[in-house]
Parts: C-alpha cells; sequence; structure tokens
C-alpha cells in the first residue's frame, strides 16, 4: 500500500529489521507468508518455545504494510457475530466460550505489550458499544439480555451512564471492560524486531504466487524470484487468500476508512473521555466510532466499507473521498467545540469479511502442513495475535487446552461474490453504508 493511493496514517512504521526480497531457492523449517500480526505472533511464539526452528516470515510488502499497520487502534473483545446471534447459531454453551476466548484474546495483547516494552501508546479503558437509533436500541437490548443469560460481565449502560463517560447523546450502550486503544504499527514492528532478535528471517516485496506440496514432503512456496521449500507453512494473507486460489473458502476484501485530526482543546477531551481512554464503537453495523489518541487528537473509522474488486481507480478514489469528507464532518459533530477541528490524517485499508462473520484457523484442504489464518472481519487486533499463538502452539504439538471454537476450520462458507453476484452484493453494501449514515 502506498499513501498516495490509500492515504497517509496516523502512525508512521519504526525500525524493522532488513527484508531483502526473496530470491534462488532457500528452505525454512517454518515459512510464515504476511508479516502483520497473526503472522508475527505465530513467528514470534515458534520462536521463542522452539528456538532451534529455521523461520522465515515473508511478505508482499514489508511488515505493517497491510491491515495491521493500518488500524485504528481499538483493541476490545469480540469474534464472530453478536453474542445474541452466537446463542442462536452455536448455542449458549459456545457463544460463552467464544466471548471469553475473545477477552483472553485482548489480554494477550496486553501481555505482549509488556514483554516488548514498547512505547506504542497503550492505554486501557474501556469500550462502549453505544446507540442512539431504535434499530441499535434493540440490538443492545438482545445483546444485554443475552449476556446475563451467559453470566458474562458486561453491564449495560443508559443514556445518561454514556454520556457521563463520553458526553455524547446516546441513549444507551454497553460496557466493556477489559479493553484498550494503542497504536497497532508501533506493535507490529515491535513484534517483528523481537521476531528478528530470536533468529527469524525476513523478506520483503515477495507476493505469494502459488503454494503446492513438496515433491517429496514440506511444501513448496513460489514467489516471483525465487521458491522456498518449508517444512511447514503458515498462510497469515487474509483476503489474498483468493488470489492464490487458496480453497479457504470465501474470505472478502472490503476496504474501511480512518481519520485523525489535531488535538481537539482540554474540555472536549476530557468531556469526550479522553483522559479515561474510553472507545465508543456504534451499535449498527458499519456505524462510526471513535476513540482520543494519548496527544489530545481523535481517530475515527467506519461509515463507509467498499467492495473494491472490479472498480476502477478513478471511482475508488472518488469512494475514499467520500468516506473521509463524511467522517470528517461526523467527528466534528461529537462536541460543539469540534466545529472546526482539522483533519491531519486520512487513510484506508483492507479487512477480511466471512459471510458468517467467523474468522478462519485452521489447515488448507489438500496441504496438510500448510496452515491459513484469516477473516477476522474487522476484530483483528486482538484475534490476530490470538491466532498466530493457536498455529504456534499447533505447529509444535502442544495439546489443545480444550475443544475447537467455531473459527478452528479450513474453510469459510462460500459467497457468490463473482459474476452477476458481485454488483448485488456491492449495491447491498453501499445501501447498508447509506442506511448507516443517516441514522447516525
Amino acid at each position: 500500500m502506498t499513501p498516495t493511493e490509500y492515504g497517509t496514517p496516523a502512525w508512521g512504521l519504526a525500525e524493522l529489521p532488513a527484508q531483502p526480497p526473496l530470491h534462488g531457492t532457500p528452505t525454512a523449517d517454518v515459512a510464515v507468508v504476511g508479516a502483520g500480526l497473526a503472522g508475527l505472533a505465530c513467528a514470534y511464539h515458534l520462536a521463542e518455545r522452539a528456538p532451534g526452528r529455521d523461520i522465515a516470515v515473508i511478505d508482499a510488502e514489508g511488515v505493517a504494510a497491510g491491515a495491521s499497520g493500518r488500524g485504528t487502534g481499538l483493541l476490545g473483545p469480540r469474534a464472530g457475530p453478536a453474542i445474541d446471534r452466537a446463542v442462536r447459531r452455536h448455542g449458549p454453551w459456545a457463544a460463552r466460550r467464544m466471548h471469553l476466548a475473545s477477552v483472553r484474546a485482548v489480554q494477550s495483547v496486553l501481555d505482549l505489550c509488556g514483554r516488548l516494552d514498547v512505547p506504542c501508546g497503550l492505554r486501557t479503558g474501556g469500550q462502549i458499544m453505544a446507540t442512539r437509533a431504535p434499530a441499535g436500541l434493540a440490538s443492545l437490548d438482545r445483546q444485554s439480555r443475552a449476556y446475563r443469560a451467559l453470566g458474562l460481565d458486561v453491564p449495560e449502560l443508559s443514556g445518561a451512564q454514556v454520556r457521563a463517560r463520553v458526553g455524547v447523546p446516546y441513549t444507551s450502550g454497553l460496557l466493556h471492560r477489559t479493553a484498550a486503544t494503542l497504536d497497532p504499527a508501533t506493535l507490529t514492528c515491535a513484534l517483528a524486531r523481537a521476531c528478528a532478535a530470536k533468529g527469524v528471517r525476513f523478506y520483503g516485496n515477495s507476493p505469494l504466487l502459488a503454494v503446492r506440496a513438496g515433491e517429496r514432503a514440506g511444501t513448496e512456496l513460489v514467489f516471483p524470484h525465487g521458491r522456498l521449500r518449508a517444512g511447514q507453512a503458515v498462510l497469515a494473507v487474509n483476503s489474498a487468500a483468493q488470489s492464490v486460489g487458496l480453497p479457504v473458502g470465501t474470505v472478502l476484501p472490503l476496504e474501511v476508512y480512518a481519520v485523525a485530526t489535531a488535538p481537539v482543546s482540554d474540555a472536549a477531551y476530557e468531556a469526550l473521555g479522553g483522559h479515561e481512554g474510553y472507545a465508543v464503537v456504534d451499535a449498527l453495523p458499519m456505524a462510526p466510532y471513535f476513540r482520543p489518541l494519548p496527544d489530545g487528537g481523535l481517530v475515527a473509522g467506519g461509515g463507509t466499507v467498499t467492495l473494491p474488486a472490479g472498480l476502477g481507480a478513478p471511482r475508488l478514489r472518488a469512494v475514499r473521498e467520500r468516506a473521509w469528507a463524511w467522517l470528517g464532518r461526523w467527528v466534528r459533530s461529537l462536541h460543539p467545540e469540534l466545529a472546526h477541528l482539522p483533519v491531519t490524517h486520512r487513510w484506508s485499508g483492507r479487512i477480511g469479511m466471512t459471510g458468517d462473520g467467523l474468522p478462519v484457523v485452521g489447515t488448507v484442504h489438500g496441504l496438510p502442513d500448510v496452515w491459513y489464518i484469516g477473516g477476522c472481519c474487522g476484530h483483528g487486533l486482538a484475534m490476530s495475535v490470538a491466532h498466530g499463538a493457536h498455529v504456534a502452539a499447533a505447529l509444535l504439538d502442544e495439546p489443545d487446552s480444550g475443544d475447537p471454537l467455531p473459527w478452528h476450520r479450513p474453510a469459510a462458507p462460500r459467497m457468490p461474490v463473482n459474476g452477476p453476484g458481485r454488483p448485488l452484493l456491492r449495491t447491498y453494501l453501499d445501501a447498508l453504508g447509506r442506511a448507516t449514515r443517516r441514522t447516525c
């Protein structure tokens, strides 16, 4: 991703290990494709728990070039659909395990930040899911009843209780206590440096072209200027899976948008919960969200989502401009003192969505030595780190701590996104985004 094409995030890339392009025919015990949080977490845990293994990390561009470096830094619990839908789809026991697993994932990122001792702007604070729309109220009510029935600590907040925390006229909310905000690019870069310090090799500017079983054993990975043979491989490539033809179902690449602002006044920062580190996520799908920055600015995202496949460059540029402009207006509407607040950064990134809202973490069909990680559906900051650790444990044959979770699976459901299905899906996403923007 180039800054001119996708905008410039509020975070820059810190010092990184050398990442030469892959040339020739190197080998490795484990090859990890994808230098985002999922791939790096897997490499980190492998190198830490099996120091003798030869591990190589390869990326189409470089460390933190994708979603891990272009997120908005909201660290909160959620994996899969909303808790009430999870109960209906998977049953109460599985839904409860899913939520608790996502809480543990948040804690695993906090622990990782502590081990790496990196200044990534980490601020622990509650995450509020709030709404001021009738549809959002109904959704929050269903979720609140489900959390209570499952014995989970996610208290409901009245409108007055939400406003006391963030000073925005929401009418209801839910409070996730285990949450934080941070600089995702700095964390990803620190994880890469920690991997390099443990002997992990890095290759950049090397997009994966093909993956196949080795002639005798293991796996062969094909890149533009070479081939890497590995005993095991982890493909943490998210929605890029379809470009390689991986049989992992449909992991749809969607483009999402974010802006960051100049520092706000002390009064506005206090009113918006900045000193307490609150992040606010609207209960409606695709609705906007915001969180304070340590320097006194704000980051906001959401409101628009785009299926970029098949769109020409001029149309994509126009979509991005509209999305960024709308987010800027929405941020300025949060508090009277923000009416003329400058937007200092605008950027977009790609997330991987699945038809059922669940990630995919499992071995690739027909390639038993190859694992795939992807499809976090916008909740990747916590879940990617957890998925990387899970796959590392599987590669080391460490015993499972319990039954598989619903996202421990080889493939997502297939969606009809090619041919006549693509414009229909794009129309649906556009309509959903327009409805959300009108409500907010």
